[in-house]
């Protein structure tokens, strides 16, 4: 008799990840950003990613429970995304010590689409990296019951550490780093990917 375990599908199948742009202020650097880590993402066979930049996105910040129907059909185009995502990396500056409105926006205005789910972090910003905005942001997203994972990537005075074609200069820690987060994440998203499978979540 064979004791060789058959591949599991459920487990195989790569994280569905959903990469939220969190800034949408002009001359943002938040795309360079973006586009470094979705390059380390394509080197990998265990995720598959979407973005959702907030610059795209057209919510009101008066939240309703009656929505137009405009606010409908931009919801119907964010909502998909969400929610078949198995997990979240959200990319995000820090302003005023903590993170964007059109950040916080997009957040509140979903509530499933994080439930059990694990959520990690890319931040930038000037000598603190982005960590407070990180930091704000873990708490956001416990009250929605997201899992936040614990290791970050942060980049402190971002835009002197990359060249004008994106490339970082010293790439070896951020990527290091970017590979551990993103380990942590895969771990995380097939583990209640495969839970939820079994026993729906009833937080």
């Amino acid at each position: 008799m064979n004791s060789t375990n058959p591949k599991n599908s459920a487990t195989d199948e790569p994280v569905h990840l959903g990469l939220i742009i969190g800034s949408n202020r002009e001359g943002r650097f938040g795309p360079v950003i973006a586009d470094w880590l979705l390059s380390r993402i394509r080197e990998r066979d265990d995720i598959e990613a979407d973005v959702v930049d907030t610059a795209d996105v057209r919510l009101p910040t008066a939240l309703s429970y009656s929505p137009s129907a405009e606010v409908t059909a931009e919801l119907a185009k964010i909502g998909p995304t969400l929610a078949g995502a198995d997990a979240f990396v959200v990319l995000t500056p820090e302003y005023n010590h903590s993170f964007p409105a059109p950040l916080k926006n997009l957040i509140d205005w979903h509530y499933t689409e994080w439930r059990a789910k694990p959520v990690a972090f890319v931040s930038y910003g000037g000598l603190s990296g982005g960590l407070r905005a990180v930091e704000h942001l873990r708490q956001v997203f416990a009250e929605l019951h997201a899992v936040t994972v614990r290791d970050t990537v942060s980049f402190h005075n971002a835009g002197a550490h990359f060249d004008d074609e994106g490339r970082h200069r010293d790439p070896a820690a951020p990527d290091a780093a970017a590979k551990g987060m993103l380990d942590q994440l895969v771990w995380w998203g097939r583990t209640l990917r495969e839970a939820k499978a079994v026993r729906p979540y009833a937080g």
